[in-house]
């Protein structure tokens, strides 16, 4: 960067500067003493890799005005609540499934901001939307953020949406200050990262990440509605030929690194008091399916010694996955049964078939594979012990775990620390499209407290004070990026 470009960098995160030593404090906060702006300058030079001297004159955002370095906590909830109401179901929960109207109106809403900003906006056949902001070498790989705007039902609005708008609220405060990246700045909003439609999660960041099995899979894909995926794809805009997934597919060097803002989605950092998470890891789950089929029969006819009861075939092993889990020793390890369904369903009827669906997740590969032997050869035993035929036990998907690449953390480290936000190395438990990236850049997650650690319910809250502080270390960490 020449002299008088780095002198423009300077000027405009002036004003950040004397944020940086106030904590983080109230927008546009000012400075007048001797130590506080020496202290700025010396965040300045530390944050650009050029001597403050570089530095001339106001320019806006210097200490003798104030800092355009802010979060506009108003814009930002208003934008949360107006996305919101693109919802199929009542306010406070938000139901916002994949391809559905509501899901169109909302990306409509993603692009008209994207468009304000003056980003150049494009969108793959998928529909993941990718917002760009040029850098002065744009021919370098970018550095992205970004996450998803698809709601499970009846859930909230700050699951990945704080993802995707304070994205857009970090490039806007980098471009009210003035902030000229070298690589290019990228939000991306990810088409369904929620497995609600078509019973596939992360569908856009894992096609992104080149997935060969899910672009075949997709060919033959339907909802409960038999719906075919390309079907409703269609109905919301996308019409493509099944080839052109592979269109979707990005290189290794596409990006430099891909950071992620989310709520954490559970309840150690408000518990503990800490405003900032630098996630570590990303445990991945594997999904398992299993049915049994017993005789069933009549529920006062038939004798307890003569039953085959694929019902209680179905609560053993659910009660085995729980066992397994914690036998395995270690606290990362968990193990959920989410959908236990029994057949004819009528409860004066012995359960004639079991369909369970199981979750088991851990940052640790080699161990959370072992749980899903051990459950695989209890389902095998509770049907010889009961009578009962394990007609499938079926792995859906067993992704690997996923690091935070040390530079994408030494880069969140150093914007939590400049802005005197204490935060703590955490892994995330929860699923996210960061999983998938980090198959093709570099990659890192930033965590903020939510009210109890609630998530995918109606009562899923984020304080406007917590996102502002995970939008400035966001912005802060992807300007540091896009100078390297």
């Amino acid at each position: 960067m020449a002299t008088s470009a780095a002198a423009r960098f300077l000027a405009a995160l002036a004003g950040a500067a004397v944020l940086l030593v106030l904590l983080g404090g109230a927008a546009g906060a000012v400075v007048g003493h001797d130590d506080d702006a020496a202290a700025a300058r010396r965040t300045m030079e530390e944050f650009a890799g050029f001597p403050a001297s570089d530095y001339r004159g106001d320019a806006g955002g210097g200490s003798g005005g104030s800092s355009p370095f802010y979060v506009d906590s108003d814009g930002l909830q208003r934008q949360i609540d107006e996305l919101a109401s693109f919802s199929d179901s009542p306010v406070p929960s938000v139901t916002r499934v994949l391809y559905s109207d509501k899901d169109v109106q909302a990306r409509r809403y993603i692009k008209g901001i994207m468009n304000q900003l003056g980003l150049s906006i494009r969108e793959d056949a998928v529909g993941n939307i990718f917002g760009r902001w040029e850098g002065s070498e744009a021919g370098l790989g970018a550095v992205a953020t970004g996450s998803h705007v698809d709601a499970i039902p009846f859930s909230g609005k700050y699951d990945g949406v704080v993802g995707v708008l304070g994205a857009l609220e970090a490039i806007s405060m980098l471009k009210r200050s003035g902030f000229q990246p070298k690589r290019s700045l990228e939000v991306i909003m990810f088409t369904s990262e929620e497995p609600t439609r078509f019973g596939i999660s992360c569908l856009g960041s894992r096609l992104m990440a080149g997935s060969e099995e899910l672009a075949r899979s997709l060919k033959e894909t339907v909802d409960n509605q038999n719906v075919s995926f390309f079907d409703a794809a269609d109905s919301a805009g996308y019409k493509m030929h099944p080839e052109e997934l592979h269109n979707v597919f990005l290189k290794k060097d596409d990006y430099f690194a891909f950071v992620e803002l989310h709520i954490e989605q559970g309840p150690i950092l408000e518990k503990e008091g800490i405003k900032i998470g630098v996630v570590t890891a990303i445990a991945a789950p594997a999904s398992i399916k299993v049915e049994f089929e017993g005789n069933g029969g009549h529920a006062g006819a038939v004798l307890m010694p003569a039953r085959n009861d694929a019902g209680l075939a179905a609560a053993e092993l659910a009660l085995a996955v729980e066992k397994h889990v914690l036998e395995s020793g270690s606290i990362d390890t968990v193990g959920t049964v989410g959908i236990l369904q029994l057949h004819p369903g009528a409860i004066n009827s012995i359960p004639s078939k079991s369909h369970v669906e199981i979750d088991v997740r851990d940052i640790d590969e080699k161990r959370r594979n072992n749980v899903i032997e051990k459950v695989h050869q209890s389902a095998i035993e509770i049907s010889k012990n009961r009578g009962v035929l394990l007609s499938e036990f079926k792995i859906i998907n067993q992704d690997p775990p996923a690091l935070s690449d040390k530079s994408v953390i030494s880069a969140m480290e150093f914007a939590a620390k400049q802005l005197n936000l204490e935060y703590k190395l955490m892994i995330s438990r929860a699923y996210h499209d960061s999983l998938f990236m980090a198959r093709i850049s570099p990659m890192g997650m930033i965590f903020i407290p939510c009210y109890k650690g609630y998530s995918h319910k109606p009562e899923e809250y984020a304080s406007p004070e917590d996102m502002a502080n995970g939008v400035k270390v966001l912005a802060l960490a992807m300007a540091r990026l896009s100078l390297q």
